[in-house]
C-alpha cells in the first residue's frame, strides 16, 4: 500500500516540477506577480495607509515611499500584532509568530507568520523541496518510509493567549497536513516538547528502534547530537547500521562545509544525498535543485518580493537596493524582502552571492552582522567556513563548531582569535593554525594583503575548547532550541569573551 502511495506522490511531484520550471523560465514575470499581489493586500493595512500604497504602481514608487528597515524598526508594530490588533502590517489578525534568535539587541525576535505566509511560502517551499528531491532522486521513498523531525516548541503569549509563538519548525508541525503525519517520526507530541533536551533524548530512544527512517532535516549542530545519542543507545558504528533505508539529509541554517567530514562518518555511503534549503523564520527562500552543485534555486513565486543591497551600500543609513533584474554574478548582496506576512523592505541580515542568473541561483555568503573587518580584512563567514573545511581536509581534523573575533592592535598589529571545538583534533594545533591561515589568505585577498609579512595582521591564534562547550553555552544563555546557532564571526569581542568567561566559570565550579 505504501509503495503505491509513494508512486502516486512521485507522479504528483512530476506535475509540480513544471510549476517550478515556469518561474525558472519567467523570473521577472513571477516577481512582478508577487509584487502586485503584495501591494494590493498591503493597501488595507495601517502600514499601507501610512505609506500610500494606493499610489504605488511600480518598483520605483515602492522604493521611494518605503525605506529599508531591520527588525528593530518593525518591533513596535509586531508587538501590537501579538496583542491581537488587526490590519497592522498584514490584513486581518496574525495568530502565529516565529521566535528567532537574531543579531538584535533583544534576546529573541518574533516574526509574524500569517495564514497566507504559512501556506503559500513555508508549506509551499516544503512541497517544492520535496518536488525537487523526487526529481533528483526518482528512487526517493519519503512517502513509503518515515522522515525524522527535530522541531521546536510552541507556547501561548501570556499577555494574549490567542497568540502562539515558537520556532517556525514547530508552527509547521502544528499545521502539518493530516496526510503527512504517518510519514514522520517521532509522534507530534514528542516532536514539539518544550524541553529541548528531553525532546532530543526521547527522539533518540524512539527512533533508535525504527529501521524505516529515510531522511532527516535540521540544523547540523543538533543532528550531530542526535546521531551520537542514537549510536550510544544502539552500540552501532554508524547511522546506516541503525537506519539502513536512509536516503536524505536536508539541512540549512548554517554552512554545511565544516560538518561534511563528520556526516560522511555518520553516513558512509555515496547513496545518501544532501539537500540544502534556505528556510528562515521570515520565509522559505531557496532550495538546492541540483545535488551535484552547491548552490540553491531562488524561489520566485512564493509570496516574497526580493531586493538586493550591493556591498558599497551596506554601511549607509539609507541604503539603495536593486531588483532581481539588475543583480550580477559573483557579487555579494544583502538580502531585502517584502513578504505575505507584512514584512516590507525588511532586511533579515543575510548576505548572498549569485552563482547563476539563468535560472537565478544563490549561495548564502554570511550575515551583515557576522564578519570581521576591524582592520580592513573583510572576512566573511563563507571565507572561514571554506578555510576550516580545507584545513580539516589537509590535516584529518574534524571541527564541530567555531567562533572568531578580532584581537585589537598590540604593538601596531591586530589579529584574529578563534575558539574551535574539535570532534577529532589535529596532531599539531600549530600546523592546523598555519594551514587555516594559508587557506584564509587564498580565498580572501583583503586578508592576504593585511597578512603580508605580518605587517598589519599577526597570524591567527586558536584556542581549543572541550566538546560540548558551545551547546552548554547556548543552554546557559537560554538558546537551547532547534534554531539556535553559534555566531561564527563577530566584529567585536563580546561573544568570544562571554564564552571564555563561561568556560572559566565552568572549570571553577567543577573544582569545588
Amino acid at each position: 500500500m505504501r509503495k503505491l502511495l509513494n508512486q502516486t506522490f512521485k507522479t504528483y511531484y512530476s506535475w509540480r516540477m513544471r510549476l517550478i520550471e515556469r518561474f525558472m523560465e519567467e523570473p521577472y514575470e513571477a516577481q512582478e506577480r508577487q509584487f502586485k499581489q503584495l501591494i494590493s493586500k498591503g493597501r488595507h493595512t495601517e502600514w499601507g495607509k501610512m505609506h500610500a500604497y494606493r499610489e504605488i504602481k511600480t518598483f520605483s514608487d515602492f522604493a521611494n515611499r518605503v525605506p529599508i528597515r531591520d527588525y528593530e524598526y518593525f518591533k513596535p508594530f509586531i508587538e501590537r500584532m501579538m496583542l491581537g490588533e488587526r490590519d497592522i502590517l498584514w490584513q486581518g489578525r496574525v495568530k502565529w509568530f516565529s521566535k528567532s534568535s537574531g543579531t538584535t539587541s533583544a534576546k529573541s525576535k518574533f516574526i509574524p507568520v500569517s495564514d497566507e505566509n504559512l501556506e503559500k511560502c513555508h508549506q509551499k517551499g516544503n512541497w517544492d523541496a520535496v518536488t525537487i528531491l523526487y526529481h533528483q532522486r526518482p528512487d526517493a521513498r519519503l512517502f513509503e518510509l518515515r522522515t525524522l523531525l527535530i522541531a521546536g516548541s510552541l507556547s501561548k503569549l501570556e499577555q494574549h493567549p490567542q497568540t502562539q509563538i515558537g520556532d517556525i519548525s514547530a508552527i509547521m508541525v502544528a499545521r502539518m497536513p493530516r496526510i503527512a503525519v504517518p510519514f514522520f517520526a517521532p509522534d507530534i507530541a514528542t516532536a514539539t516538547l518544550p524541553d529541548f533536551g528531553e525532546k532530543l533524548e526521547r527522539t533518540a530512544q524512539i527512533t533508535a528502534n525504527h529501521q524505516d527512517i529515510v531522511s532527516i532535516g535540521g540544523v547540523p549542530t543538533w543532528v550531530v547530537v542526535l546521531f551520537k545519542r542514537v549510536l550510544e543507545i544502539t552500540g552501532k558504528d554508524n547511522i546506516l547500521e541503525v537506519w539502513p533505508n536512509f536516503q536524505f539529509y536536508i539541512h540549512g541554517g548554517v554552512s554545511f562545509l565544516p560538518y561534511q567530514a563528520q556526516f560522511e562518518q555518520f553516513l558512509p555511503s555515496d547513496q545518501v544525498s544532501y539537500q540544502e534549503v534556505y528556510n528562515a523564520s521570515e520565509g522559505y527562500f531557496a532550495i538546492q535543485n541540483d545535488f551535484s552543485v552547491k548552490d540553491m534555486l531562488l524561489l520566485l513565486d512564493n509570496g516574497v518580493f526580493y531586493e538586493f543591497i550591493p556591498t558599497e551600500e551596506w554601511q549607509n543609513d539609507f541604503p539603495k537596493a536593486i531588483p532581481l533584474s539588475e543583480v550580477q554574478l559573483g557579487k555579494k548582496y544583502a538580502l531585502v524582502i517584502s513578504t505575505n506576512s507584512g514584512l516590507w523592505r525588511y532586511q533579515p541580515g543575510d548576505t548572498v552571492v549569485f552563482t547563476s542568473i539563468r535560472p537565478y541561483k544563490i549561495k548564502i555568503s554570511g550575515r551583515t552582522k557576522q564578519y570581521i573587518n576591524t582592520f580592513g580584512e573583510e572576512v566573511m563567514v563563507e571565507n572561514t567556513d571554506y578555510a576550516i573545511a580545507q584545513a580539516c581536509r589537509r590535516t584529518g581534523a574534524i571541527v564541530l563548531d567555531y567562533t572568531a573575533a578580532p584581537i585589537y592592535m598590540s604593538n601596531g598589529k591586530g589579529g584574529h582569535e578563534w575558539l574551535i571545538e574539535f570532534a577529532h583534533s589535529p596532531l599539531s594545533l600549530l600546523h592546523f593554525e598555519r594551514i587555516l591561515d594559508e587557506e584564509l589568505q587564498k580565498c580572501n585577498s583583503d586578508y592576504e594583503a593585511k597578512r603580508y609579512k605580518n605587517m598589519a595582521l599577526a597570524p591567527l591564534k586558536i584556542h581549543t575548547i572541550p566538546q560540548g562547550t558551545f551547546i552548554d553555552w547556548l543552554k546557559f544563555n537560554g538558546k537551547y532550541s532547534s534554531q539556535a546557532k553559534v555566531p561564527r564571526l563577530s566584529n567585536h569581542r563580546e561573544v568570544l569573551e562571554d564564552i571564555l568567561r563561561f568556560i572559566a566559570s565552568t572549570l571553577a565550579d567543577n573544582k569545588l
